[in-house]
């Protein structure tokens, strides 16, 4: 399925899966690279092989073949699935533990506060995941959190962190045993955790320099290739793997699997950061992959996947290169404007 094209992705975890912000300086006021240097040739290259496994995965979906993984997925997932809720809740709870540990931070490494109260409401919150009854109360202080840092860092830097109102939505849905608009708890976190990965892969493509410390340091990360061309692929895999969320039974949960994977295996590279930064998200997909809601595979779900690919490629790119130039406007220069301080 995404499994041979994530490959590339999981031997160099590195640069793909570590966030760069926890771990190198950083500057989302400047300049991101032109569109015309990140739409070029390789780009076309990849982003169609991509393209192909997920198309791959779909045709799979409504086979015999398909129907067996899926089946094979629920008998080994079936103790995560019965206890997702649970998993998600500890999960969240040694993350906020570990915040207010660390001290001195609003949700994510990168985003630093001298707020003193701010680790001790993180701590609170980690009580509230305790009891179903208290899960609103740890919701709402994830938003508050969410807003203040917003109001900290500025919208744009806040866009990479859609997934923390998931996770939000999630508990609070929970607590009330609730769907939104029709969209049970884990649908509307693993929309989020969608979306956080697909602007996540813009900003590797934007800012490949970013990473360029880490590549240095770990040079065998790319495996060869140009950290040009291994910037792109790991951005183009990653767009792959997150839209892949939003897509059909088998595709999402073997995309979540392969997400899982990356990140863990992130963490044996980056050590304690990595670990707590991403716990979060690893619960979720260690949610999204037990989920076994099914819905009939079709044809059309092939035939639409290169269409609704393609748009969010467009939408995504195009959204993140209008805000960063309505935001900051071309007359900024690096170093300049919030989140441009080194980090880690």
């Amino acid at each position: 399925m995404l499994a041979g094209a994530a490959s590339f992705l999981l031997a160099g975890t590195g640069a793909a899966s570590a966030h760069v912000k926890w771990f190198c300086a950083f500057d989302v006021a400047g300049q991101p690279r032109g569109l015309e240097q990140v739409l070029c040739t390789d780009f076309e290259w990849l982003t169609g092989l991509a393209l192909l496994c997920l198309m791959f995965g779909c045709l799979t979906e409504g086979t015999p073949l398909g129907t067996a993984i899926l089946n094979a997925l629920d008998r080994v997932t079936a103790l995560a699935r019965v206890n997702s809720a649970l998993i998600v809740r500890a999960v969240m709870g040694f993350f906020l533990v570990s915040l207010w540990n660390l001290g001195g931070i609003i949700l994510t490494p990168e985003l630093k506060t001298d707020v003193a109260w701010i680790p001790w409401l993180q701590l609170a919150m980690a009580g509230g995941l305790l009891w179903k009854r208290t899960l609103p109360f740890t919701a709402a202080g994830i938003v508050f959190l969410f807003g203040f840092a917003v109001w900290n860092y500025g919208v744009f830097h806040l866009a990479d962190y859609p997934v923390f109102l998931g996770v939000a939505a999630f508990l609070a849905l929970t607590a009330f045993d609730r769907t939104l608009s029709g969209q049970r708890p884990i649908d509307v976190v693993r929309i989020a955790a969608a979306i956080t990965l697909m602007w996540a892969s813009v900003e590797k493509w934007a800012y490949p320099h970013w990473t360029d410390p880490l590549i240095a340091a770990k040079p065998g990360m790319t495996m060869g290739a140009s950290p040009e061309l291994f910037m792109q692929a790991a951005g183009v895999i990653e767009f792959t793997l997150a839209f892949a969320l939003i897509w059909t039974p088998l595709v999402r949960r073997a995309s979540a699997i392969i997400l899982t994977a990356v990140f863990v295996s992130a963490i044996v590279e980056f050590g304690k950061i990595d670990a707590i930064g991403h716990s979060g998200i690893i619960a979720v997909l260690i949610a999204i992959a037990a989920d076994n809601a099914r819905v009939p595979a079709t044809r059309r779900d092939v035939v639409l996947a290169p269409v609704y690919y393609a748009s969010a490629l467009m939408l995504f790119l195009g959204v993140y290169y209008f805000a960063h130039s309505a935001l900051y406007g071309a007359g900024y220069a690096t170093g300049a404007g919030l989140g441009s301080v080194p980090v880690i």
